[in-house]
C-alpha cells in the first residue's frame, strides 16, 4: 500500500511515503541556511558598501560604513563640555577646601567668644555677631559642597552621551555577524538608510537544515540525535544528517476536521541539520530524507 504525506500549504514541503516493506520511507524538503539580515544601528547615509552579492565574508568582517560626520561632531561637542566642566569641578573644589578652612576658623571664633560672653568679658552684641558670622559661612560652605556636587553629575551626564555617541560611532562600521555568503543588498553607496533597516542579508552555509513532516503513526520511530541521509540531484553519495528538534505539536494536512478517516492527516515538523563545509549544498536546493 502506497501511503501519501499530504505537504503542507504554507511551506510548500512534499511528503512521500514509500512502501512498509524493506523501503524505508522517503520525505522532501528544502535545504536552508541560517539567514542574518544585518542592519544598520544608526540612520544615516550609507558612505561606504564594501561586498557585493556573493561575496564570501569572515565574522566580524566590516560589510559597510555609514556617515559620522554629524556624530563625530556631537563627540568633539562633548569633549569640550567635559573639559570646561572639569575645569569648574576643580575651581569648585578649591572654593570647598577655602569654605571649609573658613567654617572651621568661625567655629572656633564663636566658642572662644561664647566662653568669654559666659565670663562677661564681652557684650552680648559680640556672640551675635560671631553667631550670625558662623552661620553665613556654614551656608557658604554648604553652597560650594553643593557647587561639587552639580559638577560632579554634570561631569557623569557628559559621560554617559560621550558613551551613546561612542557606541553610535561603532555601530556606524556594520561588521559580519558570522561567517557565510552575502545573499543579497538592499542598498547601493549614498543612499539614505534608516535605524534597524537591513542593509545586506547573509547566508550561512557550513551547517544546513531541513524540514520534513512525519506522520503521527511514524513518529513514535523518530528521536533526537537519528541520523538521517540527505539526497541531491546529480549527486550517488548521500549526505548525512543528525535531527536536531521534533515538534511538540500536531499540524492537519490538508487541514480538515478531525474524523477516524482523517487521524493519518496529522503530521509533525522535525528538523534535521546537515554540515555542509564543502558548500555543496545550496540554499533553497530541493532534497530528499531517508530516516535511518
Amino acid at each position: 500500500m502506497i501511503r501519501i504525506f499530504w505537504s503542507l500549504a504554507l511551506t510548500g514541503l512534499v511528503l512521500v511515503g514509500c512502501g512498509r516493506g524493506t523501503e524505508k520511507d522517503v520525505y522532501v524538503g528544502v535545504l536552508e541556511g541560517k539567514s542574518v539580515k544585518v542592519s544598520a544601528l544608526v540612520a544615516g547615509r550609507l558612505e561606504r558598501l564594501l561586498v557585493d552579492t556573493g561575496d564570501r565574508v569572515a565574522k566580524g568582517d566590516t560589510l559597510a560604513i555609514m556617515d559620522t560626520l554629524e556624530l563625530s561632531l556631537q563627540r568633539q561637542q562633548l569633549m569640550a563640555a567635559r573639559e570646561e566642566a572639569q575645569i569648574q569641578l576643580r575651581i569648585a573644589r578649591q572654593q570647598l577646601q577655602q569654605a571649609a578652612k573658613d567654617l572651621q576658623y568661625a567655629k572656633t571664633q564663636y566658642e572662644r567668644i561664647r566662653l568669654l560672653y559666659e565670663q562677661n568679658t564681652v557684650p552680648q552684641q559680640k556672640l551675635d555677631e560671631a553667631e550670625n558670622r558662623l552661620n553665613r559661612v556654614r551656608t557658604g560652605y554648604a553652597n560650594a559642597r553643593n557647587q561639587v556636587a552639580r559638577l560632579e553629575a554634570a561631569l557623569r551626564r557628559i559621560g554617559v552621551q560621550l558613551k551613546t555617541v561612542q557606541k553610535k560611532l561603532n555601530d556606524a562600521v556594520i561588521l559580519s555577524p558570522s561567517d557565510g555568503v552575502i545573499a543579497s543588498r538592499y542598498f547601493e553607496t549614498g543612499e539614505a538608510v534608516a535605524p534597524f533597516q537591513p542593509v545586506v542579508e547573509v547566508l550561512y552555509l557550513d551547517e544546513m537544515e531541513i524540514r520534513v513532516y512525519i506522520a503521527e503513526p511514524d513518529l513514535p520511530a523518530v528521536r533526537l540525535g537519528q541520523k538521517a541521509e540527505i539526497r541531491i540531484d546529480g549527486r550517488d553519495e548521500p549526505f548525512t544528517g543528525t535531527v536536531v528538534w521534533i515538534s511538540p505539536r500536531a499540524e492537519f494536512s490538508p487541514k480538515t476536521i478531525l474524523t477516524p478517516s482523517t487521524r493519518t492527516s496529522l503530521v509533525y515538523a522535525v528538523k534535521i541539520r546537515v554540515p555542509n563545509r564543502q558548500g555543496i549544498l545550496k540554499h533553497g536546493m530541493p532534497a530528499e530524507v531517508v530516516l535511518r
